[in-house]
């Protein structure tokens, strides 16, 4: 880290002069008349003749040069940059380049994105994504002497989203299982070492054409304390999956944010599509109600104490309804019974992920089974990136534009790269599966 950081200044830079001495240019002299302007004092010493050659040959010890990547295409496009697949020159090594978004940053590098490298290099783990190394682009006067970053990951075949999304990839019991096992160990390893991820989503868990499953795109995660009252951001976890805590205005919250995303995507392992897909927070809550009951002191111990519990529209006198409604695509009573426990109301009372890989649903028959003869029988790699986009009911979906690559060779990598990141989930999750409808009683797809 100390090379990416170790970015030349323009505010006390060393020079070397023609005789190899050292001078030192405490500030740029400020430009007057012609010369002055927004970039004024950078575009003056930039004309600077010495200095500019200080900066052609500025070398980062600890931080590649991108030269050393092919891109091979271009696989993901969103608020946070562009990403591509690449291929290392030397290794022949595929990975994903993920592109840090430094147009918006006025000095310096962006502080999100060096959270997301702090907790990367410090998560080490089969079911945490891996991030190989940083590099970066020579600064030139084509880009205004502004180097670009790419964080370089490891890479997957496929994102759950993706998978999902494909009638015909088809999940028999013992490999939901397996899933959801390796997606709970992920949790709870994270968990362990005091991070939260919270932008638990379909479209965020990649897996290998192994069938080894990671958890990805550590965007918006954070370390967190216990024993403290904390003041966490609830502007966090893509609408869908954002639990109701987050809904009510709570910002001293834990690792049970991530427990109800996983329920989500337990249950959508069966629906093949998110179970609750609100337009507006009023309205996510509002489905929450439907499907998990009234949200009440009686239930919720101190809800009334949250932000918004006065504010918000909150649905009386329903009753949780979750084994129900979800009976008739979850036909395992194990299966039902953690699904009820993952998506309890209550924060406090909700199940973690040690308790999770202990419930029976994964002791007993069938017993978790590995993905890997499954996932060869597909010849392609499947990402929510390629999906077509959602369409409002009654319109026509265009074909897509962009093609699937084949999966033995050129691969788009991980879902955490596709799309913008943003409170409102992206309406690209391709068709439900042909045999399932949406059940009575819900809004359009909604579970």
């Amino acid at each position: 880290m100390r090379g990416l950081l170790d970015a030349p200044m323009t505010s006390a830079v060393n020079i070397q002069n023609a005789s190899g001495a050292n001078r030192v240019t405490p500030h740029p002299i400020q430009p007057t008349g012609d010369q002055a302007g927004p970039w004024m004092g950078q575009n003056f010493l930039f004309k600077d003749p010495t200095f500019v050659k200080y900066l052609d040959n500025y070398d980062y010890k600890f931080c590649d040069d991108a030269s050393k990547y092919e891109k091979l295409a271009k696989i993901g496009q969103g608020t946070f940059g562009e990403v591509f697949k690449a291929k290392n020159k030397q290794t022949k090594l595929t990975v994903a380049l993920k592109k840090v978004l430094m147009e918006n940053e006025k000095e310096g590098f962006p502080i999100t994105a060096l959270r997301e490298l702090k907790i990367l290099q410090l998560l080490d783990h089969e079911n945490v994504v891996n991030l190989i190394e940083i590099c970066r682009t020579k600064a030139t006067q084509f880009n205004r002497y502004k180097s670009t970053f790419f964080l370089v990951f490891e890479f997957c075949e496929h994102d759950l989203a993706g998978l999902l999304s494909n009638v015909n990839v088809k999940f028999n019991l013992g490999e939901i299982k397996k899933v959801m096992q390796q997606l709970l160990n992920g949790l709870y390893f994270i968990h362990s070492n005091k991070i939260l991820h919270r932008d638990m989503k379909a479209a965020n868990i990649l897996i290998t054409k192994k069938g080894i499953l990671k958890l990805a795109d550590f965007g918006l995660a954070r370390p967190f304390s216990m024993g403290q009252k904390n003041r966490y951001t609830n502007r966090v976890v893509t609408l869908w999956y954002r639990p109701p805590e987050l809904l009510l205005g709570d910002r001293d919250y834990g690792p049970p944010v991530d427990l109800w995303g996983a329920g989500c995507i337990m249950a959508e392992m069966w629906t093949r599509s998110p179970i609750m897909q609100g337009n507006t927070e009023q309205h996510q809550l509002n489905l929450i109600v439907h499907l998990c009951g009234s949200i009440t002191p009686e239930v919720w111990p101190n809800v009334e104490s949250l932000e918004l519990y006065s504010t918000m529209e909150i649905p009386k006198g329903q009753k949780r309804k979750v084994r129900d409604r979800l009976r008739n695509f979850v036909k395992d009573h194990n299966a039902l019974e953690l699904l009820d426990k993952l998506l309890t109301l209550d924060p406090a009372k909700r199940i973690n992920a040690d308790a999770s890989l202990g419930h029976d649903f994964f002791w007993q028959d069938p017993l978790p089974q590995d993905l890997e003869n499954m996932l060869k029988q597909h010849t392609q790699s499947m990402f929510e990136y390629y999906t077509p986009p959602r369409r409002p009911r009654g319109h026509q979906q265009p074909p897509h534009q962009h093609q699937q690559p084949h999966s033995h060779g050129h691969h788009p990598p991980h879902g955490h790269h596709h799309g913008p990141r943003h409170p409102h989930p992206p309406h690209a999750r391709g068709a439900p599966h042909p045999q399932q409808q949406p059940m009575e009683g819900f809004h359009e797809r909604v579970f």
